[in-house]
């Protein structure tokens, strides 16, 4: 309670000291993915370019079991990038070891958040809060991961190969692979940050169940839209292991909030 006398420079001066923290622990994590860059790169990064990767091995088993003789399933895969920038590689090190710093900062992230909303919540409102940033972070490495061992690949697979006439050989730069690895990742990430997101939107009044549920199928066309960019492959195994997770993660959303109050469904029938 006394928390909620201190002023707004007080408060401003918490705000100031949480920032640093944060500002603090990426910095320290970014230095040691910097230092553990070189072996992090080839053993993680460039993972994806090479046959031997976790996903191409079960799509291979996968092919195997059910007899399956696509290229789909039985592709042999290997990219090697080139570099076209004298000070890419330099750059590249600091930016991957401080994009690496920030996802793998995120739990601590939402924990300095939930210490600085807390105290203005009461009990109720804190357990509920809790339990969003926990299901958050969790959700957030879930997405994480599904970018880097699945989504990733099938892209990097599709477009490597992809020739738009047999005169043009495809030499995929540096800079470019980096930019799509991170840049998928990130987004499998945020986007299985939708059951938070949907949860604080009907905290506010702004999104509920019933909304939900009639714009299902909507919701659905939309979410293959987005499968579809995420991953351009076209084919049918890659969109559905993207579209079913994200359609999941919609419906965990309408599990996850309330519906609106009958009062106000009164009201407006009136």
């Amino acid at each position: 309670m006394a928390d909620k006398e201190l002023t707004f420079w007080d408060h401003l001066d918490v705000l100031r000291r949480v920032l640093f923290r944060i500002i603090g622990v990426w910095f320290v994590l970014a230095v040691g993915y910097f230092i553990a860059m070189p072996s992090l790169f080839d053993k993680v990064i460039l993972a994806p370019c090479n046959n031997d990767f976790v996903f191409y091995d079960v799509l291979r088993d996968i092919g195997e079991t059910f007899h399956l003789h696509d290229d789909f399933f039985t592709q042999t895969f290997h990219v090697k990038l080139v570099n076209i920038n004298l000070a890419a590689p330099f750059f590249i090190h600091m930016s991957t070891a401080f994009w690496m710093s920030v996802v793998t900062a995120a739990p601590y992230l939402f924990y300095e958040i939930w210490r600085f909303v807390s105290p203005a919540l009461y009990p109720s409102e804190r357990r509920g809060v809790k339990k969003a940033f926990f299901v958050g972070t969790v959700m957030f490495f879930i997405g994480v991961l599904m970018g880097y061992f699945m989504v990733y690949p099938l892209t990097l697979r599709f477009l490597s190969t992809y020739q738009l006439s047999a005169v043009v050989e495809n030499q995929i730069s540096l800079n470019s692979y980096i930019d799509n690895f991170m840049m998928l990742i990130l987004c499998m990430g945020l986007a299985f940050e939708l059951p938070l997101v949907t949860w604080l939107l009907s905290l506010m009044g702004i999104v509920h169940k019933s909304f939900l549920r009639k714009y299902r199928r909507h919701a659905i066309v939309i979410i293959v839209i987005v499968a579809a960019i995420i991953t351009p492959t076209g084919d049918p195994f890659t969109l559905t292991v993207v579209s079913v997770p994200l359609y999941l993660l919609y419906e965990l959303s309408i599990l996850m909030i309330k519906d609106k109050p009958v009062e106000a469904d009164e009201a407006e029938t009136e």
